[in-house]
């Protein structure tokens, strides 16, 4: 299966979750994972259809975000600060260094993986210089796993009210990444776990408006996500293919 068909697939896998879900699928956003992903087969994606694309690592984007090549598969529109580059949005979704804030400012329009007050003092001191309004989410750490990232729930509160002060900050959302099961059922704990945890946050006001977006979901797992709430899903190998 190419690219185009990949993307087409993935789409109505996607529209079939929300319906069944009871869900408006045109309110889940599909985020397209090119790590490792070579600019043809990205721009073929685009050209399928696809608007976001994520990518893990501040080095490989810097190489892809203001490509000529990608650039010219879209219209592109007027120049804004922050705005999209090329036609597509592109977010950081991997693990972010506060020594790498300044660039991932600079490349990204939505960052997913804020998980602490020094990382998000540092995004917002970086968006300050440039004039920027940062879109950011919040990762959660919701498994025990070592190897993942974010910001355990005990500290949730106190992490986003400090980013919701920041006058260069928009905070949007949350984010997680539950450990990698054979079975797409047993991530389901995480997702409804994260669903809670925001609509939780929204019931205590801990912003003046709603928190509305969930980032969650893989290419084994995003139906059982948008069953449990996903607004957006970050899907890679369902749409590329195996990566080296």
């Amino acid at each position: 299966m190419g690219t185009a068909e990949a993307v087409k697939a993935v789409r109505k896998r996607i529209n079939n979750a929300a319906v069944k879900a009871g869900r408006n699928p045109a309110d889940i956003k599909l985020v397209a994972v090119t790590k490792n992903v070579e600019l043809p087969q990205i721009i073929e994606a685009v050209k399928a259809g696809v608007t976001i694309l994520g990518e893990n690592r501040v080095q490989e984007a810097q190489k892809k975000v203001m490509s000529d090549e990608l650039r010219v598969t879209r219209p592109i529109p007027p120049l804004t600060k922050g705005g999209m580059k090329g036609g597509v949005e592109w977010h950081l979704i991997g693990s972010l260094q506060k020594n790498k804030a300044k660039y991932a400012v600079q490349l990204f329009d939505l960052i997913h993986t804020i998980d602490s007050i020094g990382l998000a003092e540092e995004v917002n001191k970086q968006a300050e210089k440039v004039g920027k309004i940062q879109r950011v989410l919040v990762q959660v750490k919701l498994s025990e796993e070592e190897t993942k990232h974010g910001a355990l729930e005990k500290d949730l509160l106190g992490l986003l009210e400090k980013i919701f002060s920041m006058g260069n900050l928009k905070l949007e959302g949350l984010m997680t990444m539950p450990p990698f099961f054979e079975s797409p059922e047993k991530t389901i704990p995480y997702f409804k776990r994260l669903r809670e945890i925001k609509d939780n946050i929204n019931k205590l006001r801990v912003t003046s408006y709603e928190l509305r977006d969930l980032s969650m979901g893989m290419s084994n797992d995003f139906e059982v996500a948008i069953e449990e709430g996903a607004t957006m899903v970050r899907i890679g190998t369902a749409i590329f293919g195996e990566r080296k």
